[in-house]
């Protein structure tokens, strides 16, 4: 481990020294402006947003519950919330690079002369085009890897309703092009305005066009906004949340265990006088392995045989050294119908990464037996009421596990999460992601978490009921059966090559223009 936080030092410096040419200035003392500014200018737009939106990630300090120096703790800490903030800020520092070496297709040739009627708008749309298309690209590209949580489009969330139904028709993708056309529209308007082609346009004729699409893209938006549900009577179900406020400190101790399983046991037993129809847990609500002989013997197996009212449950699933995160689906007689094993792992979180080079290594130095495998893609999730669409913690951040499912006859959303350990900034950006994945899928969400938010969230993203922080509360709310298919759903992220394939025609045509 030495040596890998060693590489880090090593790849800066190797990075620096590769990067070095872009800001020193040249033998003769002489610089291209042009190429002075972009580098430090991503990179601190970039650690600007995310490393402030991902600051949370620094609740994991102090882990001396976990037996870790306070110091290493630390350290530890800095290191995570330096290196996702920069993982991030990559994303703005590529789309910068790309943009700068695009440019040679929207800049005018040496001579200064172009064909004039085609001078004033085609470099334009080259470069609107080119900017929305090159970010989404780069963007989707990093939803692919393991590290994926701050994308642009969630800025919009949970408030912005009309402009996040735009998810409806291509994805999250849909809302960051929205973000990146509007944005580089005012651009093209500040550098009209700086007097750069000797124009002398009002600031309203200037600004027209941002504005102009800002509230074209809000219309379509709040005319998805406005459809009816029209959920039918016979497809409600009636839900129960627990969310049983089991701090990270102590749940994996005896005493956390005594009160994870009274405060489930209680919050069952109570949702069941209610009248519902199945109860929903967090994510590793019971941190044993669920299928092994030891449930049969717990207060809670033995309060769901008793009551008869299905469950959703978190626990840990697998067999021998390997064990998942898994949201079991449990029947009124205890038998366990099916099992969603938690695809997306957090990195050094819940797996290591090159373990298969690292695996005995970590072995010999490990005190654990057991070793967290991902679960397989592709997975459905069969429940007595149905289909449903399960997610697992920082799954919420990854759309295409959502739509996935929801194109395999998801009917409704269940997402089950800890969120311990943090300040509210990350369960509220995690019910954030809930938002835009129900309006997405065009589906019902019932969440529940460890110790806030759960929430219960209506295909609108809408949010029906939400549950304070740091509190063990339970919750009975109504959720609705669905089977619509949004343009999402049954055609995926189709918009982005499409955006890719017009910015080429546009950067073609107006190299053949100049």
């Amino acid at each position: 481990i030495t040596l890998w936080g060693a590489g880090i030092v090593v790849a800066w410096a190797w990075g620096m020294r590769r990067l070095a040419r872009f800001w020193q200035p040249p033998a003769n003392g002489v610089a291209k402006k042009n190429r002075q500014a972009w580098l430090p200018v991503a990179l601190a737009w970039g650690v600007g947003y995310h490393g402030l939106a991902l600051f949370w990630i620094t609740g994991i300090h102090p882990m001396t519950w976990m037996g870790v120096n306070w110091w290493v703790s630390l350290a530890i800490a800095a290191f995570a919330w330096s290196f996702i903030t920069l993982w991030g800020a990559g994303i703005v520092v590529a789309w910068a690079w790309g943009m700068r070496r695009l440019a040679r297709f929207w800049q005018p040739p040496a001579n200064g002369v172009a064909k004039k009627n085609r001078q004033a708008w085609l470099p334009v749309l080259a470069r609107v085009l080119t900017g929305i298309a090159l970010w989404c690209a780069i963007e989707s590209l990093w939803s692919m890897g393991s590290l994926y949580w701050t994308s642009i489009s969630y800025t919009q969330s949970p408030y912005n309703l009309a402009i996040l139904h735009l998810g409806q028709v291509s994805g999250a993708m849909t809302v960051t092009a929205a973000i990146v056309a509007v944005n580089a529209l005012l651009a093209e308007a500040w550098l009209s305005a700086a007097g750069s082609s000797g124009e002398r346009r009002s600031p309203l004729v200037r600004y027209a066009a941002p504005i102009v699409l800002c509230v074209a893209l809000h219309a379509i938006g709040l005319g998805l906004y406005g459809r009816p549900l029209n959920d039918a009577p016979n497809l409600a179900l009636k839900v129960g949340i627990i969310q049983g406020n089991i701090p990270n400190t102590i749940k994996l101790f005896e005493d956390g265990w005594r009160r994870s399983l009274t405060h489930y046991t209680d919050g069952y037993q109570a949702l069941a006088d209610q009248g519902v129809d199945a109860v929903l847990t967090p994510e590793t609500a019971l941190p044993i392995q669920w299928l092994g002989e030891l449930r049969k013997r717990t207060a809670f197996y033995q309060a769901v045989v008793e009551r008869g009212i299905p469950v959703w449950l978190g626990a840990f699933g697998g067999d021998g050294r390997s064990i998942t995160n898994s949201l079991f689906t449990v029947a009124g007689d205890g038998a366990t119908l099916s099992e969603y094993r938690k695809f997306k792992l957090v990195p050094l979180g819940e797996y290591i990464p090159f373990e298969q080079v690292l695996g005995r290594l970590i072995d010999r130095l490990s005190p654990l037996d057991a070793h967290m495998i991902p679960g397989r893609a592709g997975q459905v999730f069969d429940t007595p009421f149905g289909r449903a669409i399960a997610a697992i913690c920082y799954e919420s951040a990854f759309p295409e596990v959502f739509r996935y499912q929801a194109a395999s006859g998801g009917q409704f959303i269940l997402t089950a999460s800890n969120n311990a350990h943090y300040s509210t900034t990350m369960p509220a950006q995690h019910h954030a992601q809930d938002v835009m994945r129900a309006i997405e899928t065009d589906r019902w969400a019932a969440r529940a978490t460890n110790t806030g938010y759960s929430g219960i969230v209506d295909p609108h993203g809408r949010t029906i009921w939400l549950s304070g922080i740091n509190t063990y509360e339970i919750h009975a709310g109504t959720i609705y059966r669905r089977q619509t298919q949004t343009l999402y759903v049954r055609w995926g992220d189709w918009l982005t090559p499409l955006w890719v394939g017009l910015a080429i025609a546009a950067l073609l045509l107006q190299r053949r223009s100049t």
